[in-house]
């Protein structure tokens, strides 16, 4: 019997019939051959099929990435490439490290392999005099990156979708789903799949359907030590993955709620628990090293966010979610326009499969238990946001995916009939149906996404290009990066973080302030230059006190204490309402003569920015902060720049246009948009004057 290809996939599927003829299983179930049954693929075929789809997935995902040109949540950069920056240039590189990696709550895998491809193509770069190009490519590198991870998802999605359903269903089509963006959500979810499709699900098949025992077939153990270390891999970057693997492996064991006789034997069960403990503990190691040369001390994140998420509850402090969040909004959203198909599939789940085969319905039943007993659990934890549960987002597809194509398709992607009635009942010919319907659900995925990678918060990107490019015209020779020949010199002008705590010496201006909600665009792996100093509002959770404290509940943070609304006018300070106290009382302070720290008789004017950024609608409170108590600092606000954020906004303070005000402190000042009209608009005028004349 000529073997399969490993490009085939999990397992053997080639098996041997009653008259000895090799024919398709579907799920690890023997369809017997009949004179109606197509002949079986030649494996090399398989081969390609499977090999011309990864490369379709690459290529879509790739470009996918290089289409985002919007901001979605702070995590994608902050728990991701800042640190990968920071790894990759070092401490000097002005990344800035938020608390979680100050106090080791997070593992340091994620973020070295976007290290990790820093250095490597700076390197190369270096190496090919590539200069000019570097930061441009450096910005775009991670969603290229990611576009690998996301695709191996969406294939690992549509793989275990033809094995469950097998290889003549519809349904593994409807399956694919992954992001291109660098949260550790999105690379958790693609180990996860990825994991889910290695596992040896012949664990939850009936005794009776095969004399061998599970982990004894050819190459089983290794498809399971590659599943045990994605998975342990997955758990590490987020600990709550643990959920989707107690649930597989408890079911696996147990055999609770499934049908049939368990296949395992003590024999099994000694391999199995052996390979847990060999793959866990070289994952683990692993693991371990990595921190230790990220952090320079031996520490366990994993840990560390238990305690300071369960123990300290400062998971709270990000918001407060009902219990129904996951149920009302997080699945909904996860799932769009498929939701009543995703809602059928987990129905069908916990309920009984006709026709189907005792492999396939522990399967299905498996990954539907799977994604409700996470969904509870999340439930119960006050803190919750959709990305929590992305990583059900493939397993809730392939539950889908039967009825999704059965419901446009004349052809069955779910067996009403045993797997041993001949599929030659069923229709070769795949015709579709409702295809108006199909259209509007197609269209409104694709509004949906082209309004998510295009129009909403797209100025949080653009406004960083726009700094980096015009200090790139202002310091022509202070692009370099640590590391560079001129090392010491990057050295010398990097900005440590938080970005509060500036350093004394420097020989550039501080460059930009950001006066928005805190980070609301991206930092220094869009900055990129280490001499490019600036300076954000920050929101440090209160560390410092204890769970259900009144320092607890009275703690606000900077970005708090700048948005602070003052309705009622009291205090010296006049204004819109929020903002003018902070910039009096913390910003920039008066001294005992009653000058402004930062003003020009201070001699400190390199601590007023060049750049003040906000929303639009923090103007009056500049405008009143420095006609008022900020007058004697020599502050000329002008705008230079302003971008379009988007239709809405649920978040008040990041509603209206982007803007950058330039503090007219520094000479060489940008000439924005409405400037330059002017100036041609004035000079036009004086040559109609010259005309008439």
């Amino acid at each position: 019997m000529e073997s399969r290809p490993a490009a085939e996939g999990l397992r053997e599927r080639r098996l041997v019939g009653p008259s000895g003829s090799s024919v398709e299983s579907s799920a690890g179930a023997p369809r017997p051959a009949s004179r109606g049954t197509p002949r079986p693929l030649h494996p090399q075929v398989i081969a390609a099929e499977i090999e011309d789809v990864l490369n379709l997935l690459l290529v879509f995902r790739f470009i996918n990435s290089l289409c985002v040109r919007t901001f979605f949540q702070p995590d994608e950069y902050f728990q991701a490439l800042e640190p990968a920056w920071s790894i990759a240039f070092g401490s000097n590189s002005g990344a800035w490290l938020t608390w979680e990696w100050q106090h080791q709550l997070r593992s340091s895998l994620h973020p070295a392999l976007f290290g990790l491809a820093y250095k490597v193509v700076d390197g190369l770069m270096t190496t090919l005099n590539l200069i000019p190009l570097r930061a441009t490519v450096l910005v775009a590198l991670p969603g290229a990156l990611q576009s690998v991870f996301a695709g191996l998802g969406d294939f690992y999605t549509w793989k275990l979708a033809m094995d469950i359903y097998g290889r003549e269903s519809n349904a593994p089509w409807a399956a694919w789903c992954c992001s291109t963006r660098t949260f550790s959500n999105s690379l958790e979810t693609s180990l996860t799949i990825a994991a889910l499709c290695y596992w040896p699900w012949e664990l939850l098949n009936d005794a009776k359907a095969s004399k061998v025992a599970p982990l004894q077939q050819r190459g089983r153990v290794i498809s399971l030590r590659i599943s045990l270390v994605l998975a342990a891999i997955a758990v590490l970057l987020r600990p709550t993955n643990l959920l989707i693997w107690l649930v597989v492996l408890g079911l696996s064991l147990t055999r609770l709620g499934l049908v049939g006789k368990s296949p395992l034997d003590m024999a099994t069960m000694t391999v199995l628990l052996r390979e847990i403990v060999v793959c866990g503990a070289a994952v683990l190691a692993v693991s371990l090293v990595s921190d230790r040369l990220y952090f320079g001390f031996w520490t366990f994140p994993p840990y560390k966010w238990l305690y300071f998420n369960m123990v300290q509850s400062l998971a709270v402090f990000y918001g407060r979610m009902p219990w129904h969040f996951y149920l009302s909004q997080g699945v909904p959203l996860l799932t769009t326009t498929f939701l009543p198909f995703v809602l059928v599939g987990l129905y069908k789940g916990v309920s009984s499969l006709k026709g189907s085969s005792t492999l396939q319905t522990n399967i299905i039943r498996t990954l539907t238990f799977a994604a409700l007993a996470t969904i509870a659990v999340f439930s119960l934890i006050s803190h919750k946001e959709i990305r929590f549960i992305y990583p059900l987002l493939p397993v809730l597809h392939i539950l889908a995916a039967p009825y999704i194509a059965s419901f446009f398709t004349t052809s069955p992607a779910f067996p009403e009939a045993p797997p041993s009635v001949s599929s030659s009942s069923q229709s070769d010919t795949v015709t579709l149906r409702r295809k108006l319907t199909l259209a509007y659900i197609l269209s409104l995925n694709l509004l949906l996404a082209g309004y998510l990678t295009l129009f909403h918060q797209p100025a949080s990107l653009s406004v960083v290009t726009f700094l980096r490019t015009d200090f790139e015209r202002l310091h022509p020779d202070s692009l370099s990066l640590p590391g560079d020949n001129n090392q010491a010199a990057a050295a010398a002008t990097a900005t440590s973080q938080p970005p509060d705590q500036q350093q004394q010496q420097q020989p550039h201006e501080l460059f930009a302030l950001f006066l928005t909600p805190c980070h609301s665009t991206p930092w220094r792996s869009h900055l990129v230059y280490p001499a490019l100093r600036a300076r954000a509002l920050t929101c440090e959770p209160p560390l410092h006190t204890a769970p259900g404290s009144a320092a607890r509940a009275a703690y606000l943070d900077e970005a708090d204490r700048f948005y602070l609304r003052d309705d009622q006018g009291s205090g010296p300070w006049p204004g819109p309402g929020y903002g003018v106290r902070f910039l009096a009382e913390e910003m920039w302070p008066a001294t005992k003569d009653g000058k402004r720290a930062g003003g020009k008789e201070e001699g400190a004017a390199e601590e007023v920015p060049r750049y003040i950024v906000g929303f639009e609608g923090i103007e009056p409170v500049l405008t009143a902060f420095f006609d008022g108590p900020g007058k004697g600092m020599g502050v000329r606000l002008r705008r230079v720049w302003s971008a379009w954020n988007g239709p809405f906004n649920e978040d008040w303070r990041r509603r209206g246009r982007l803007v950058v005000w330039d503090t007219g402190i520094y000479p060489g000042s940008y000439r924005g948009t409405e400037e330059a009209e002017a100036e041609a608009e004035e000079t036009r005028g004086r040559e109609r004057v010259i005309d008439e004349l």
